[in-house]
Formats: C-alpha cells, sequence, structure tokens
C-alpha cells in the first residue's frame, strides 16, 4: 500500500516517475474499471517502465462508471455542474484528508500558506449546487484562514466591494477567487485599484454572459480591479490537485501532478513539448480513484514545464472549469 505522505514528499522528476509507476501498479490492482481499461489496451506493469506508456483513462469514465481504486467508504461525491439533461461526472472521495492537503500544499507551493490570506469567494453559480468540489476548497480554505474577513459572497456585490476597499486600505494580503461572469458583474459597478489582492478566476461565464476569449477577458478585470495580472486555478471535479497560472494563462502544477499532451489524432500518442493535443493529466494525489485521466481539453506543454491551456476539443461538453478558446 501506497502511503499518500510520500506523494507531497515528491521533489524532483526522478521521484515523481517512480511514485507514479508505483501508483500505476496499485491502481491496475484494485481498481476495477482501470484494469478493464488496461486490460483492453495490452497493458501492464510489468511491460510498463515510463510515465509515458501507463494509460490514460478518458475522463467520460466518470459519467458512467465508478472509479475506485479501494473499497473504504465515501466520504464525499463530487459532481460537474453539467448542463439541464446532461450526464454528470461523478468522483468518489474515500479520503477528504487527501483532497485537503492537495489544494492546501499545492496553494503554499505558489503562493505561500493561506493563513496568511484573506480568502473572498465570489462563486455564485457554484454555491448554488450541491457537490463542488472547488466550493469544498474554498470553504476549507476561508475556515484555515486567520482573517475574520474571509468568506463567501452570493450576490452582495456592494458588501464585497465595501470588503475590498476597506482590506486594500489596511494592506492586508487578499485572494479573491471567482467565476468569471460574476467578477465582471463587479468591476462594472466598482473600479478598484487594488495593491495586495490576487484576483483569481476560475474561468466561465455558466450560461450567464456571452464567452470572451482569455486575454479579452483578463484585460478587462486587470483594468477594472487596477492590477497587472489575473491568476488563474486549472482544475476539475475528477482531479484532487490544481494547476495555477500566475497571469497570460500560463499554468505550474505543483510537484505531484504533471500535465502532458496526446495526440489529437492518435489518444494512445504522447507528444513532446511544443506541440498542440489532448491534455493528460497525472494527478499523483487522486491515489483512490484514477490518477491517470484523458481530459477534453487542448493544451500545449512548453519545453520548460509551464503550460498553455488553449481550450476544449470540438465535441466535448461545457462543464466544470470552462475554458476559453484563445
Amino acid at each position: 500500500m501506497i502511503n499518500p505522505e510520500d506523494i507531497f514528499k515528491i521533489n524532483s522528476k526522478e521521484a515523481f516517475e517512480s511514485m507514479a509507476l508505483q501508483v500505476f501498479k496499485f491502481q491496475f490492482e484494485n481498481n476495477r474499471v482501470y484494469r478493464s481499461f488496461c486490460d483492453l489496451l495490452y497493458k501492464h506493469p510489468s511491460s510498463v517502465k515510463t510515465v509515458t506508456e501507463i494509460p490514460f483513462l478518458p475522463i467520460q469514465f466518470f459519467k458512467t462508471h465508478e472509479i475506485l481504486s479501494e473499497k473504504k467508504n465515501i466520504e464525499a461525491t463530487f459532481t460537474s455542474s453539467g448542463t439541464t439533461g446532461s450526464n454528470t461526472s461523478k468522483h468518489l472521495v474515500t479520503n477528504l484528508n487527501i483532497y485537503e492537503q492537495s489544494f492546501i500544499k499545492g496553494f503554499k507551493h505558489f503562493y505561500g500558506n493561506i493563513e496568511d490570506y484573506v480568502v473572498l469567494g465570489l462563486l455564485p453559480s457554484y454555491l448554488e449546487r450541491e457537490g463542488s468540489s472547488l466550493i469544498y476548497m474554498v470553504d476549507h480554505m476561508i475556515k484555515t484562514s486567520k482573517h475574520k474577513e474571509s468568506g463567501f459572497y452570493l450576490n452582495n456585490l456592494s458588501e464585497l466591494k465595501n470588503t475590498l476597499i476597506k482590506l486594500n486600505s489596511e494592506n492586508k494580503k487578499v485572494l479573491l477567487i471567482g467565476v468569471s461572469f460574476a467578477l465582471l458583474d463587479l468591476v462594472e459597478t466598482h473600479k478598484f485599484n487594488l495593491k495586495n489582492t490576487i484576483i483569481m478566476e476560475t474561468g466561465g461565464m455558466k450560461g450567464r454572459r456571452k464567452e470572451l476569449i482569455r486575454t479579452e477577458l483578463h484585460n478587462i478585470l486587470k483594468k477594472g480591479f487596477g492590477v497587472n495580472h489575473i491568476h488563474s486555478e486549472y482544475g476539475m471535479t475528477e482531479l484532487l490537485s490544481q494547476a495555477y497560472s500566475k497571469g497570460n494563462g500560463v499554468f505550474s502544477c505543483p510537484p505531484w501532478m504533471q500535465i502532458i499532451t496526446r495526440d489529437p489524432e492518435d489518444a494512445l500518442t504522447i507528444q513532446t513539448a511544443g506541440k498542440t493535443g489532448g491534455i493528460n493529466v497525472i494527478d499523483l494525489a487522486n491515489i483512490n480513484s484514477c490518477a491517470f485521466i484523458a481530459t477534453q481539453d487542448l493544451g500545449r506543454v512548453k519545453q520548460n514545464g509551464e503550460i498553455d491551456i488553449i481550450g476544449r476539443f470540438d465535441n466535448s461538453d461545457i462543464r466544470g472549469c470552462n475554458l476559453m478558446v484563445l
């Protein structure tokens, strides 16, 4: 059995590859759905020697199957937002502590301790439904924050405006994480000049507004909030880890997560850096589900490991953290 604590101690490419192969062997032996998928591809741990040889489970399986690698009690079921009448993905989580460690340690890797921030959540479309993994994450961050001003905002934009102005005047470090349409609603009602506030968008208009390309959205938000960069979070219902962008839509992963791309015309062929293709995610925190997922997103991995998230395949449904095509 793999100790989840060891996943968060990964500190090198070699350590990541070694752990990924261990997790693959564990999930091959214990995840019935993933084992069947690997069998169809004639992939067995004895013949898989590198990360690029590991099979990636199509993300659509989370809509039709229970993806589990251990027979423990389900502590939470996270669901994708989906559209009316559409099938939604279900991520069965048997250990919420692993999820909490992943997003707290992941945030710390890029931004420092969450306790140092006032955490403000502007996520109305997520708050209005049950089963959002993003709400679980932000709620935990709010509770972990050492500041009494931390909290969620639904439609009370005037109160949020006053809070941001007050916190800015007090020079407090602030994280405002919000869905795109709500952030646009806010800057249409007030113009800010924020100094110590991170504006982090989760993407998507959720049918509330016309979709904008990322550069246009970020330019509007930068001007409206008076900041130099708009940050972004890349996560999804089926994952337990997040990649972050500190500006310009360029993302980086924490040490236990990796993004590679596959050939758009051949789903089994992994591409070298620099080519645009379908995004495959390795999320080793997802040890009790499936750590190797072929998403419906398009992207490009740079030589330095940073990732451009470009958009979605044309035939994929719109759900979760909806991305705008560049």
